[in-house]
């Protein structure tokens, strides 16, 4: 099990081929292949997030650590991308069987044809905090304010992408006239900031404690609780999950199982364990620029985003369906069948 990062030239040919795979109901060319296995037999799986060292997508770093995986019979391999729609293009063409990256990406392609699912739920809040630059923070006192200012996203495309634009239609601010910036995440975005390129921007944790600590950065909306996040979306807005094709998960039950169990399993031990000790299993380096202590309140401030059970909340697909129905010209005045954008059959199953 080993994490690498896809190489610039795959990437760009996998958008080209992510452009050419038909709108099928199986997803791509992932969507109709079988789990590939080792010579052993033991099945093989590739999962990409945007991001392994945020604390949104921690629960996959921690199975690993904790030996979820190898218990399971499972050997999994981890591809990192800057954002989630980098990792989605890359699952639609192939290159991946699987993400970990936030539902309101299955929503989205649903809404333009292509059929894929999340299996297990592992946040019930986003996570995100629009954080705004320091010297822009007696201007920028409100979403309303953001016109005319370049606002800091993962990727274009990314959920970032998706809450920033709903803020901007929530507070009234005209189309287009906010412009979103593609700036990554962890260094890259706290370079946008010392370097004046975003005037705000939505990020995660330790990305917030680090700006925080430089004093580059003060949060305005704050979406790390469930309770933010219903305060500024009106609901449950479920973000990571592990998702897939539905046409892998028709020809794989047995594999997503494992994976489900791997997840359902993590969830449950971080629900038992206190952030010390999560941040204990988790590798220096994840938090290496903000310093152990920091990383460990931040998750401490948190940890209540992580979903205890692994299962879709009742509210979530509605919130998500309507925060993406705002500003989203794919989504907005289209049925969207949400029953078919995830499950919770495997979680239903999971030990």
């Amino acid at each position: 099990m080993k994490s690498v990062t896809t190489p610039l030239l795959a990437r760009a040919a996998c958008v080209a081929l992510a452009l050419a795979v038909p709108a099928c109901g199986g997803g791509g060319r992932s969507g109709a292949a079988v789990a590939s296995r080792n010579g052993d037999g033991t099945p093989a799986v590739r999962i990409m997030t945007g991001g392994l060292d945020k604390q949104i997508y921690l629960p996959v770093t921690l199975a690993r650590e904790l030996g979820y995986y190898q218990a399971q019979g499972l050997d999994v391999r981890f591809y990192d991308e800057p954002d989630g729609v980098e990792a989605e293009t890359a699952m639609i063409s192939g290159q991946v069987d699987a993400v970990v990256g936030f539902y309101d990406h299955t929503v989205d392609l649903r809404s333009r044809g292509r059929s894929t699912e999340s299996v297990v739920q592992l946040l019930r809040a986003p996570g995100e905090v629009e954080m705004v630059r320091t010297d822009e923070a007696g201007s920028v006192k409100s979403p309303a304010d953001f016109a005319g200012k370049h606002l800091g996203v993962t990727g274009l495309g990314s959920s970032t992408n998706f809450l920033t634009q709903y803020l901007e239609e929530k507070n009234g601010v005209k189309a287009g006239s906010a412009i979103s910036v593609a700036v990554g995440a962890g260094s890259t975005f706290v370079a946008a900031m010392e370097n004046k390129q975003i005037d705000a921007g939505m990020t995660t944790e330790p990305t917030i404690s680090l700006l925080e600590r430089k004093k580059l950065a003060k949060p305005l909306i704050d979406m790390r609780t469930a309770a933010g996040a219903k305060a500024t979306l009106g609901g449950t807005y479920p973000a990571s999950c592990l998702y897939l094709t539905t046409g892998y998960v028709r020809k794989n039950p047995e594999v997503v199982q494992k994976l489900v169990n791997v997840y359902v399993e993590t969830l449950k031990w971080i629900q038992a364990h206190s952030a010390a000790e999560i941040a204990d299993k988790m590798p220096a380096a994840y938090y290496a620029g903000v310093g152990k202590a920091v990383y460990t309140k931040a998750l401490q401030n948190e940890k209540g985003m992580y979903s205890p059970d692994g299962r879709m909340p009742a509210d979530g697909p509605k919130t998500v369906y309507k925060v993406l129905s705002a500003f989203d010209p794919t989504v907005e005045g289209h049925t969207v069948d949400l029953s078919k954008t995830y499950t919770n059959d495997f979680v239903d199953k999971a030990g």
